[in-house]
């Protein structure tokens, strides 16, 4: 037998090279698909880019070497969740300042605050937020009372302090507050404003525009203060499970906070930001919205306007009075010809335009002002309505007059705002917008928290909206019985907590449900959400968040999912 040379045997084929893309394998993947209804998947491929590259059903080939892989190990995918109202930078500033929001009674604000002022010698002025006075007398089952500079002067009296509302609606200040303000009872109140009274007297708490009387003398943070609270915002949000935020009421000082943390690589969020009036609009982004910046961490994406104010501070602008109030509807901040030439002018550029609205009479408003310039500006504006707190009165209008806008809602998850909402405005107003605007009228909803401190769960939200928290449920007797309400579906919620808040900022390719091309921004959870009872979803735990492919958060007590390269 005649031996083969070495050189003309047959050299085995090397293996093929590692692949480029990372494996997420073995998961429960939940995703919101393009016909609205849940899509599940098993994998996801993800790109060196950190895009998704492919979303993998059971049967679906995995690569022989992938750049990585982690096994999810039966574990609940779902995107992460985009906040479509936020006060990125009031956040951050929320932690540096002095936080009431926790706080139940007067009298445990002014021990929190006489500490503060000890613990923080040397301050030219104290500033804070988060008290609420609603609250206040819910725990303690008294009548609702505003507090007043006396009240503050038994707590500090040498150093002014000025104290904003949890709903930032009203403004406390101490008497030497007043004093530097040039505050007196000749101080007349501005236009669309409230000075409360003791006597004849201002009493310490102002109202709306009225805040600007003491507000306007405080000195504003400065940049390097507005990069510390843009870094200390930035986990709070990423622990919740939020990777995007739509930031309302961006200032260009804001702005530039963002600017200066993308050019170091420090913008963990994404940010689709709404700036604070027309000139700020023009002052930040010019002739257009800006482009996506940074690896899409970052856009000017429109404007927003404020119509009215709160349901707790009584601001918002409803058709009829307050319950609790009769001489009370609110008012409109912005004159109905002023609202629509601003509207326009933003429009005839390409800005989105966003609206607060809270009250039956400001949305109201918000919806005859859209009506009437999208007859003029065509082509899938998405306008936004902000808030809609007052909703009863709309029932039976026709759906068409919403022009495909979004509206963004607060579901309330610890039903106190409920509560407070009945005392307001009485069992026949109080049902929330999300059960009326999207279950009755069809109107895309998104989710957004508001968050200017705490930033809340968005798996409590999802939960209050399919009826983990109905109208009553603040614990109190005051609240009147539970009010029916139409819940959401959980494919309902998970789209206003995903898909839905990304198609609001028009970013729905690139992030929001994980299809290929988008952003690889997930969560691991401890739970199947899609067949969990809405009181179960609200305890859903966050495990691990990714954002474009990377681990950005994980949770203390979470199971090692090391991503392992593949060799």
């Amino acid at each position: 037998m005649t031996a083969v040379p070495a050189s003309a045997r047959k050299k085995q084929a090397p293996p093929p090279p590692p692949s480029e893309t990372g494996l997420i394998d073995n998961v429960n993947g939940l995703a919101i698909g393009a016909d609205g209804h849940v899509a599940h998947f098993t994998g996801l491929l993800i790109g060196k880019d950190g895009r998704v590259e492919q979303r993998l059903g059971r049967d679906d080939k995995r690569p022989d070497r992938p750049a990585y892989r982690l096994d999810g190990q039966g574990r609940t995918l779902i995107p992460s969740f985009v906040d479509g109202h936020a006060h990125l930078i009031a956040t951050g500033i929320t932690s540096m300042t002095l936080d009431l929001s926790a706080t139940r009674s007067l009298a445990e604000a002014q021990a929190k605050i006489a500490a503060y002022a000890r613990a923080n010698e040397g301050r030219k002025w104290i500033l804070g937020r988060g008290w609420d006075a609603a609250r206040w007398a819910e725990a303690e089952g008294t009548a609702e009372t505003l507090p007043t500079a006396a009240d503050l002067d038994a707590a500090v009296a040498d150093i002014p302090v000025w104290l904003v509302s949890a709903d930032g609606e009203m403004g406390w200040a101490n008497s030497l507050a007043m004093k530097q303000a040039g505050v007196t009872p000749a101080t007349k109140t501005p236009p669309g404003g409230h000075i409360v009274l003791t006597g004849n007297r201002p009493g310490g708490v102002f109202i709306g525009a009225a805040m600007a009387l003491v507000g306007a003398i405080i000195p504003p943070p400065a940049p390097k203060d507005r990069d510390i609270a843009l870094d200390k915002a930035q986990p709070l949000f990423l622990a919740a499970g939020i990777s995007t935020v739509a930031d309302m009421g961006t200032s260009i000082y804001d702005w530039q906070a963002y600017r200066r943390a993308g050019d170091r690589g420090a913008l963990r969020l994404r940010i689709a930001a709404y700036a604070d009036g027309l000139d700020d609009m023009v002052t930040i982004a010019g002739p257009a919205p800006s482009p996506w910046l940074y690896d899409d961490r970052l856009r000017l994406v429109g404007v927003h306007f404020a119509i009215d104010g709160s349901i707790g501070a009584r601001t918002a602008w409803l058709k009829a009075p307050y319950t609790d109030a009769p001489g009370e509807k609110g008012a409109p901040r912005i004159p109905s010809t002023v609202l629509r030439n601003q509207m326009s002018r933003a429009a005839m550029d390409g800005f989105q335009v966003a609206l607060s609205a809270h009250g039956d009479a400001a949305i109201d408003e918000a919806l005859a002002a859209i009506d009437e310039l999208a007859a003029t500006y065509e082509g899938g504006r998405r306008w936004r309505i902000e808030g809609a707190d007052v909703t009863g009165s709309l029932t039976g209008i026709d759906s068409a007059i919403f022009h495909d806008s979004i509206v963004t809602v607060k579901p309330d998850s610890a039903g106190r705002a409920q509560a407070l909402t009945l005392r307001r405005l009485g069992q026949e107003r109080a049902a929330p917008a999300w059960s009326t605007l999207g279950p009755i009228l069809g109107a895309r909803l998104s989710f957004g928290d508001w968050a200017a401190g705490h930033v809340p769960s968005p798996f409590a939200a999802m939960a209050a909206a399919m009826g983990a928290a109905t109208m009553g449920s603040g614990g109190d007797d005051t609240a009147g019985p539970d009010a029916p309400v139409q819940r959401l579906t959980f494919e309902q919620a998970f789209a206003a907590a995903t898909g839905n808040g990304a198609r609001a900022l028009f970013a729905e390719q690139r992030i929001g449900s994980l299809a290929s091309g988008q952003w690889a921004d997930f969560l691991l959870i401890d739970r199947d959400i899609s067949t969990a009872l809405p009181t179960d979803v609200a305890q859903a735990r966050l495990l691990e968040h990714w954002v474009a492919g990377k681990r950005v958060w994980k949770a203390p007590e979470a199971p090692d999912t090391t991503a392992a390269p593949v060799r």
